[in-house]
């Protein structure tokens, strides 16, 4: 399973579910071996495809770092906390993530929009 680290170590994603709030994004960044990105992606489209199907969900983006970066970032739109702990904690799901293999690292955190 990849390793969940925190961008902020004070609040970590799973405190922010606990936070009623919506609309938000999910930033997740993760490093990827140069050698598992296509795999990855693979697997990653697995998991799209079910969260689309979740309640709550908006929309969602991938993203890759320019200049040969070993970084991928997904973007996610959702339309509550709620809504994306609820997909997340999902057994479907968890049986999804713990296919990604230990050398993989995500880095996800929760926004909400505050400016234009």
């Amino acid at each position: 399973m990849a390793k969940l680290q925190s961008l902020d170590p004070i609040t970590p994603m799973f405190a922010q579910f606990k936070e009623k709030t919506g609309p938000i994004v999910l930033a997740n960044t993760f490093f990827v071996p140069k050698a598992r990105t296509e795999a990855f992606l693979t697997l990653f489209r697995r998991q799209a495809e079910f969260m689309k199907a979740q309640p709550g969900f908006v929309s969602l983006q991938m993203h890759k770092g320019t200049a040969d970066s070993q970084l991928l970032m997904n973007v996610a739109v959702w339309e509550s906390t709620e809504a994306l702990a609820t997909a997340f904690g999902s057994p479907e799901f968890q049986r999804m993530a713990a296919e990604f293999p230990d050398d993989i690292v995500s880095y996800p955190h929760i926004f909400e929009q505050v400016d234009v």
